[in-house]
């Protein structure tokens, strides 16, 4: 399956049904009162999260989406059908925006919460709406409003608890393969990953985090060198950050720091987000030898495995596990404070 995470389409919303001009005609009331229904809604435009979407793939098949218009009021007081509404399934974590003028119109995260993209136009009054002891034969009616029309911009942004970071041949595949049961293409060349993979590790009782595997940084990579900008994004989500640091470079200290300022360059939010340093190949190292030491002061926690020989494996699985549950209980007690602060229940 194809990845893509940016997309444009455009919506237009159904155009209210027009109001009716009509008298009532019964046998034996030769002049009957004015009886024009009033039209029909116009259908609107939604975008509902679909955890069973990965991908915004749809959307580079079909770039227009129309909803129903309104139907016609009908004599005898009869209102015309509302339009349908049409609603645009998108993964978890996809950001609306307005093209024209960038407005984030919202966030997709929930699927019982759908977003409204689009207004559906008013039905028009018909002319029973008109009448008055002074004007009781009114022929005014009115036509259905407008639906709203949008262009609008769906970037996907990936929602996982911890995300990989590191140049190209750092080991974040096959990391990710061994914790999880992801299969991200893992090869001997850089830039074997060109697209983010997502993979479930279980961690026992029905438990579990969610890990991104994203395409290598390079220098640069802030500014659209390598693939990085495209996927950086993809990080913005993400609890926890971990440096891959591979031990068979000469100086790993220079690898953290060029990732740290990639990062930084990006996203200043983004730079503060706990993170924890792997190094990874340690089966390179002379038995024996230890880690090296690199500057990294605010680094929750130092580990060092062998995804392929599964060194440190387990123990980085129970690092990991025991941080985003901080993390995540972290986020849960901002969330409930904000609430209070409210006066939510």
């Amino acid at each position: 399956m194809t990845f893509i995470d940016l997309a444009v389409v455009k919506v237009n919303a159904g155009t209210g049904g027009s109001g009716a001009c009509s008298f009532a005609r019964f046998k034996f009331v030769p002049k009957g009162g004015p009886d024009g229904g009033d039209g029909g809604r116009g259908g609107s435009v939604w975008v509902c999260a679909d955890p069973n979407l990965a991908t915004l793939l749809d959307y580079t098949y079909r770039s227009t989406w129309n909803a129903e218009r309104g139907q016609h009021g009908k004599g005898k007081n009869m209102t015309g059908a509302s339009g349908k509404d049409v609603t645009l399934p998108v993964p978890p974590g996809t950001v609306i925006r307005d093209k024209t003028g960038g407005a984030v119109l919202g966030e997709a995260l929930d699927p019982g919460r759908p977003i409204l993209v689009a207004k559906g136009g008013r039905g028009g009054r018909g002319n029973t709406r008109f009448a008055t002891s002074t004007h009781q034969a009114p022929r005014e009616w009115e036509p259905g409003e407008e639906g709203q029309r949008r262009e609008l911009e769906l970037e996907l942004k990936l929602i996982a608890d911890v995300g990989l970071v590191g140049e190209p041949n750092a080991g974040k595949s096959t990391l990710l393969s061994v914790i999880s049961a992801a299969r991200p293409k893992i090869a001997d060349y850089p830039f074997t990953t060109l697209e983010p993979n997502l993979g479930v590790v279980g961690v026992g009782k029905g438990r579990s985090f969610v890990v991104a595997d994203i395409p290598g940084i390079i220098e640069g990579a802030h500014a659209g060198k390598g693939l990085g900008l495209t996927f950086l994004r993809h990080l913005e989500r993400t609890r926890l950050l971990a440096f891959l640091l591979p031990l068979d470079q000469e100086d790993p200290q220079a690898v953290f720091d060029r990732l740290r300022r990639e990062i930084r360059l990006h996203s200043e939010a983004l730079h503060r987000r706990p993170y924890v340093v792997i190094f990874t190949k340690r089966d390179l190292l002379p038995s024996g030898a230890g880690r090296p030491r690199i500057e990294a002061p605010d680094a929750l926690a130092f580990s060092s495995v062998s995804a392929v020989a599964g060194i440190g494996v387990d123990g980085l699985v129970k690092t990991l596990e025991r941080l985003v549950d901080a993390e995540r209980a972290a986020e849960a007690s901002r969330v409930q404070d904000d609430a209070g602060g409210l006066g939510w229940p």
